[in-house]
């Protein structure tokens, strides 16, 4: 009788297991599906980009991408700069404000550095081609949004 129960409990854990990674990979797919194309894939997928469009896509990505990670990572240490002061000043003083202040440029330079860069790259594309693009830069910008 011991031996029976041992099976039920086996399989049932078995048969959990089972059921829990099939949801995992399922919602795991569903989710990837449902997520929007970014713009990088916009751009390299969707595009129909010449050889001569997508070396200079290239080599403005290239460009850009240390000038981003180094405005990435100013809005990281502007972040811990305000975290900081908040933690020492317990309230709105003065270098909270100015912790707030820094975050506040760190971001807006981010963003005007970031919406220079789409624009140079919609300056490779073709009339039809930026119609998608500046679609695919709208959607985005919405679901960020909210």
């Amino acid at each position: 009788m011991k031996t029976a129960w041992t099976s039920i409990l086996i399989t049932a854990v078995l048969a959990a297991l089972a059921s829990g990674a099939a949801t995992w990979v399922s919602a795991t797919w569903i989710l990837r599906d449902r997520q929007p194309p970014s713009l990088h894939s916009v751009v390299h997928e969707k595009l129909d980009l010449n050889a001569e469009q997508d070396r200079r896509l290239d080599a403005i990505e290239a460009r850009f991408a240390p000038r981003r990670t180094a405005l990435e990572a100013e809005v990281r240490a502007a972040n811990r700069e305000l975290a900081a002061a908040i933690a020492v000043n317990r309230g709105d003083t003065p270098e909270v404000q100015a912790a707030v202040d820094h975050f506040h440029t760190a971001m807006g330079d981010l963003q005007k550095a970031t919406l220079a860069h789409i624009f140079e790259m919609r300056s490779v594309l073709t009339p039809a081609q930026a119609e998608v693009f500046d679609a695919a830069v709208a959607d985005a910008l919405r679901r960020d949004a909210g």
